[in-house]
């Protein structure tokens, strides 16, 4: 009975809208047809347009002083309907308009249906005559196509609209609009039409048959909206409502199991899958990545774990380069002093003899190989001392500028001889570091002389760049414009004997030692190399004051040859 009271009430609203809409409408045609200052053939194609824009009018009819004074209609829509305008002034004649109660302030609505397959109503009401004329009434078929809708919506209950005599308006069956059938069996009916009341619903019996219904009055025009059921069809519908409800929940359940199921799966595989990488890893394998699943904090954490394998890989890396330079450099400072003083011995006597012998003997030629060859081998011996790091320097505060100002003005003349031109650019302001001079220069000029070889022989640049960096730091940058550095040697030219040249053209030690003085301030070495592209070396190296520059060490005597 609440859910038919509910019902009735909102069929009543949406009928109370539908008719409004239709009064305003109407209000636009009354306008136009007492339009006196407009032309008849103008007048004549707006009433056309009015009548395709509001496809619900069929006809509209003008009344003065209790008489007709013309009406307009769309003749399409009768003669779709088998309708004649003759047949409409026939049935106004059998069922004329009370206008007097019209002009008195009423809104007429009622059944004016004359064949089933166009039912319509009439909607009539007073309009205001200009110049203080008298008023006038306007009337309008409207085709019920909106209100039958209306009516077949629901599909349990029957939903019907009346007039305030109980004559049909809006019914599933059209016959019954035809026939203008007066509904009398709604117990809530003499009630509503003394007090227009808001309306109940009751239980009752129609032809034998027990009916939930439920009327509610319509705002306008005196109408009425009733709703009923059959009693037996009310407990089916709750029994077959009670099976959908079930049959949803159940639905809904599963459901709820499955997107549990997802999520639970999307939440806990990446999970799992940054559970075995950690596994990975602490067997020592850090050549891992774990694709980020999404963009929350999980995603975050993989991004997270990226980061940290990659920087153990590199900081493997560099403990594994270090171990090897530090083994390499007690090997090499054992062999060096072993062979240092052999070595000075041989370079000695070969000197010697090369002096008492005439300079066209074959002797002389052969000594003179020896002695060179004895040369190279102690500059080896010389510089396995230099990466042994045997012979402790002194650090002071230095500027990185002039330092870089210094090794450049040595090498200037052998890099222009080269057609390599050198650029610089230097910081204005850059903060002081703790650092020896000569060996700084000779780092830069390591890398200044790398880059003319390179190139070898061809026109190129170098340049070299001073800069502030991040973390108390700066950074001194020696770009080149040569072949660049393969990605697969890029981790070994720190190694001693290590080289790409040509053989006899270097000993592989020049980088080593380079590494072993940047390691010995501090510092870091990074290349960025592309072929064909040029190679950038970046040295960055902690500034004064700093926790991480280096201390002052203890100078050492170097030992005698």
């Amino acid at each position: 009975r609440d859910l038919t009271s509910v019902t009735a009430l909102h069929s009543a609203e949406e009928a109370q809208s539908l008719l409004t809409g239709y009064q305003e409408r109407l209000k636009v045609f009354a306008r136009l047809m007492t339009d006196e200052e407009m032309f008849l053939g103008q007048k004549e194609a707006m009433l056309k347009n009015l009548f395709e824009d509001f496809r619900e009018f069929v006809m509209v009819t003008l009344y003065k002083d209790g008489e007709e004074q013309g009406s307009v209609y769309d003749a399409a829509t009768l003669q779709g309907a088998g309708i004649s305008k003759e047949d409409l002034a026939a049935f106004r004649r059998d069922h004329p308009l009370p206008l007097a109660r019209i002009l008195g302030g009423e809104i007429y609505i009622g059944n004016s249906t004359v064949s089933e397959q166009l039912p319509t109503l009439t909607l009539a009401m007073a309009q205001s005559g200009k110049n203080k004329e008298a008023p006038m009434v306007v009337a309008a078929d409207v085709r019920l196509e909106k209100l039958l809708r209306l009516a077949r919506r629901a599909q349990v209950f029957e939903t019907f609209i009346m007039d305030s005599q109980g004559v049909l308006l809006a019914h599933t069956d059209p016959r019954q609009i035809a026939a203008r059938t007066i509904v009398d069996w709604l117990p809530q009916l003499q009630g509503l039409r003394k007090n227009r009341s808001l309306g109940g619903s009751s239980e009752y019996a129609v032809g034998g048959v027990e009916m939930i219904g439920a009327v509610s009055p319509v705002e306008f025009g005196d109408l009425l909206a009733a709703v009923q059921i059959p009693k037996k069809a009310a407990y089916l519908t709750a029994r077959e409502l009670l099976d959908h409800l079930v049959g949803v929940s159940l639905v809904l359940l599963l459901g709820a199991a499955l997107l549990s199921f997802f999520w639970s799966r999307r939440l806990t595989h990446p999970i799992e899958r940054l559970s075995e990488a950690t596994r990975i890893v602490a067997r020592g394998d850090f050549d891992i990545h774990v694709k980020p699943g999404s963009k929350d904090e999980i995603g975050e954490l993989s991004e997270s774990f990226n980061s940290m394998a990659k920087g153990i890989k590199e900081a493997q890396a560099a403990l594994v380069q270090s171990e090897k330079m530090a083994a390499f450099g007690q090997l090499g400072a054992g062999i060096a002093h072993e062979v240092k003083n052999p070595l000075g011995g041989v370079l000695g006597l070969a000197q010697l003899c090369l002096r008492k012998v005439e300079k066209d003997s074959p002797l002389a030629k052969n000594i003179s190989i020896i002695e060179k060859e004895t040369k190279r081998c102690k500059e080896i011996v010389e510089n396995l001392l230099k990466f042994a790091r045997q012979e402790k320097v002194a650090f002071e505060p230095l500027d990185l500028n002039l330092v870089a100002e210094d090794a450049c003005a040595i090498v200037a003349h052998q890099l222009g001889i080269n057609q390599v031109k050198l650029h610089k650019e230097l910081a204005a302001e850059l903060s002081l570091i703790v650092g020896n001079s000569n060996q700084l220069q000779q780092v830069l000029i390591n890398f200044l002389i790398n880059a003319q070889q390179a190139m070898d022989g061809e026109a190129g640049e170098v340049r070299v760049t001073t800069r502030p960096a991040e973390g108390d730091r700066v950074q001194v940058l020696v770009s080149d414009t040569g072949p660049g550095i393969p990605k697969e040697i890029q981790a070994k030219i720190f190694e001693p004997f290590f080289t790409t040249k040509a053989a006899g053209k270097g000993t592989g030690l020049g980088l080593s030692v380079t590494y072993g003085i940047i390691q010995e301030h501090k510092g870091q070495i990074e290349i960025e190399s592309e072929p064909g592209q040029g190679t950038t070396f970046i040295l960055t190296l902690p500034v004064a004051g700093s926790p991480l520059a280096p201390a002052n060490p203890e100078p050492q005597p170097t030992e005698a040859a």
